[in-house]
């Protein structure tokens, strides 16, 4: 059976949700404006440029989930998803889904945005697995820290796997979508690779690969190539 991952930002959205979420946060009074947009702005360079220390990274975005209130976050999450998240999903995504469902596909979503926010995204999009950072849980708290493996860089790999093993899969026949040089450990274990609008380290590796590469809002007839 084929399997097929996707990334999810900038990749199936037109926009980061996880910085989008901290812009949220901001506009809404859940964290401090100055200190806290600043640090989104500075992480969100950080991870363009392939120099972001993921740890450092989750210490920030995962601290809010721990301090507010869980009947907030949820609420909040819940009009994130619809008033920020939707409208930034790429045109083409549901019927390229549509198309690979109709093949019978295996789809799963591999992220390194936390699950808190990353599973209504998924569950919007159509996507049945996600594969995400996992904000960690102790007794019905968010703790502020990840559990397990971060899943960043040679992470999504170690935990593509460890989601594989669990269901049969193997990259044998795997394709992966994405915009992100942070993604290249993962691009070089599928059998086909797709650079999505790639950031320019991507576009390099992809063009001295001989992978394929889509621009914006391509038809589904280009996508499948």
């Amino acid at each position: 059976m084929a399997l097929v991952l996707f990334d999810l930002d900038n990749t199936l959205l037109a926009g980061d949700s996880d910085y989008a979420w901290g812009q949220f946060l901001i506009a809404e009074g859940g964290v401090d404006r100055e200190r806290y947009e600043r640090a989104n702005a500075d992480f969100y360079e950080a991870y363009k440029a392939g120099t972001l220390d993921i740890a450092e990274f989750l210490a920030f975005a995962l601290e809010p989930l721990n301090r507010l209130p869980r009947a907030q976050l949820l609420a909040w999450r819940a009009r994130f998803v619809e008033e920020c998240v939707r409208p930034m999903v790429k045109p083409w995504v549901a019927p390229l889904l549509a198309d690979y469902r109709a093949q019978g596909a295996t789809l799963a979503l591999v992220t390194a945005t936390n699950d808190f926010v990353t599973a209504p995204i998924a569950e919007l999009i159509g996507i049945p697995h996600l594969i995400a950072t996992v904000a960690e849980e102790r007794c019905g708290r968010f703790t502020g820290r990840p559990e397990g493996v971060p899943c960043f860089r040679d992470g999504k790999v170690t935990r593509v796997r460890s989601w594989m093993a669990g269901h049969g899969l193997s990259f044998e026949d795997s394709t992966f979508y994405s915009d992100s040089h942070n993604d290249l450990p993962l691009f070089e274990a599928v059998s086909r690779a797709i650079a999505v609008d790639p950031d320019p380290i991507l576009l390099a590796a992809a063009q001295e690969r001989g992978w394929e590469i889509l621009r914006s809002d391509p038809s589904p007839q280009a996508l499948f190539g």
